[in-house]
């Protein structure tokens, strides 16, 4: 029986993830992926070797999108719940980023200060939390 778990265990079975999944990973738009990125499964080792040595359209993706919402709302300096509130709901373009950073709408500022308040107050918890331990 011992045999039998040892074999087992050293049998390690390919871990793979949805397209989605790995989209997210990479920190790209899934649709915008080329078809057989969309329509296979990434194994870990495959994700790691994208990583590593990115191909051509991860490169392009990743420098001028367009880009999922956790990248826009980053690159933004805001919350995905602060792109919501400011009507942005589709995936943007590096361009279109760098266009809202230039115009810097009423929406994008509010959202900012917010966004700043929430980590002061984050860092002021976590500071608090420090003194107490």
């Amino acid at each position: 029986m011992l045999d039998t778990l040892d074999s087992m265990t050293s049998h390690q079975n390919t871990q793979t993830m949805k397209p989605a999944t790995a989209a997210k990973k990479l920190g790209v738009y899934l649709e915008a992926t080329p078809a057989e990125f969309q329509e296979g499964v990434v194994s870990r080792a495959e994700l790691n070797a994208l990583q590593a040595d990115p191909p051509e359209w991860l490169r392009e993706l990743r420098l001028n999108g367009p880009h999922p919402r956790p990248v826009v709302a980053a690159k933004l300096g805001v919350s995905i719940a602060g792109l919501a509130r400011g009507g942005v709901t589709d995936p943007l373009t590096t361009e279109q980023i760098e266009a809202l950073k230039q115009e810097l709408p009423a929406w994008l500022r509010k959202e900012r200060a917010t966004q700043a308040e929430v980590r002061k107050e984050a860092a002021r918890i976590k500071e608090k939390n420090t003194e107490r331990a």
